[in-house]
């Protein structure tokens, strides 16, 4: 069985990127002939853009998900060593966002079904030094934030969402993003919205964080060479606003492709050693990511390799076993911990032609 003999690759970004090549070859040139290429009217454009889309009242663009999420905890104030509630099942960024703003990330176990964070594990690591949860909508599934929203509530602790794999997920006819008391998004070109560079932005509907964002991105400087506060140079650059801005447009469209894709691999993969991803709200879901689990990973992936098929892992080591975290290493999540060792992602690539597709189904159900 082949096609071709030729490879599928996990992600073809230039596939994907290529429809938008004529605009962004014009609008690039267009932004080195201006001569103004730092905070200028593409990252408004993209800005409001952006906000209008996630139903926020602000939006504001940094240079990447890391520093959004640091820049979403500096402006919050929260005192030093302050606790932040995040899942141990997360993309490292998550935790180093807490630990670079000088507060204490404590993690909470997530729901094996999901992959997310667990409401249910939530309040026992409550006290009186926690301050904020950081929520993290993996995969590009929306975390339980009802249930989240009442505890935060009930404690007196902020919330926030780590959306850096969810552009266009919903949840409760509300999108990522505009579920908190802010949000911190990625625009890595891998992303379902997706930059040619490092890009990233904070969502939020507060008033005073946003501005206060805006200043501690650019030196923690509200007016030129008049410095409030300490701040980061974190500014979202003009070429890559204006590339975003050209492919906002299309990104429920490309959701939809997503979710499509999914939809076929949920119907048609029948192979018990294979547990497929949750199938509740698959309309809603941004499906960044299509992540299956088997017991023997390795084996599983040199299987498909051998016919071709790319796959990746999302992420092979969990954050409490990072040299990183060193303080961490003898501590136990055992979910985590499982979730890390059998996670293998399937291509979700919209560039992906039907008979490749059907060959990626056939080949899994062989195994």
């Amino acid at each position: 069985m082949n096609i071709n003999n030729s490879n599928i690759p996990f992600l073809d970004l230039k596939a994907i990127n290529q429809e938008y090549e004529d605009s962004i070859n014009e609008t690039l040139a267009r932004k080195v002939a201006s001569g103004w290429y730092i905070l200028g009217e593409e990252v408004k454009k993209f800005e409001q853009s952006f906000a209008n889309y996630c139903g926020t009242k602000h939006c504001i663009g940094v240079a990447n998900g890391l520093d959004a999420l640091i820049l979403l905890l500096k402006a919050s104030e929260f005192p030093v060593g302050s606790e932040i509630l995040v899942p141990s099942n997360t993309y490292i960024a998550s935790i180093l966002a807490i630990s670079l703003a000088g507060l204490k990330p404590v993690l909470v176990e997530p729901d094996l079904h999901t992959y997310l964070i667990d409401p249910k594990n939530i309040e026992e690591k409550i006290n009186a030094n926690t301050k904020g949860i950081l929520v993290v909508h993996l995969y590009g599934k929306c975390c339980e934030m009802e249930e989240i929203l009442r505890i935060a509530q009930k404690n007196n602790l902020k919330v926030f969402e780590d959306a850096a794999q969810s552009h266009g997920a919903i949840y409760k006819s509300k999108k990522a993003g505009n579920l908190s008391d802010g949000a911190g998004f990625s625009f890595y070109p891998t992303k379902n919205l997706g930059a040619m560079g490092d890009a990233g932005a904070v969502t939020t509907n507060n008033d005073e964080l946003a501005n206060k964002i805006r200043a501690l991105r650019n030196y923690g400087s509200g007016e030129k060479y008049i410095f409030d506060e300490q701040g980061l140079n974190s500014r979202l650059d003009e070429m890559q606003a204006a590339i975003l801005s050209i492919k906002l447009p299309n990104l429920d469209k490309e959701n939809e492709a997503r979710q499509k894709l999914a939809r076929k691999y949920l119907e048609n993969i029948k192979n018990s050693k294979v547990i497929l991803p949750s199938t509740e709200m698959v309309e809603m879901d941004a499906w960044h990511l299509f992540v299956v689990r088997v017991e023997d990973r390795q084996k599983f992936r040199e299987y498909l390799t051998s016919y071709k098929i790319g796959t990746d892992v999302h992420y092979p080591v969990p954050p409490h076993k990072q040299k990183a975290y060193h303080e961490w290493n003898n501590h136990s999540f055992p979910i985590s911990e499982k979730i890390h060792n059998e996670i293998v992602s399937l291509p979700l690539n919209i560039a992906l032609s039907e008979v490749q597709i059907n060959y990626i189904i056939d080949i899994i159900n062989l195994y």
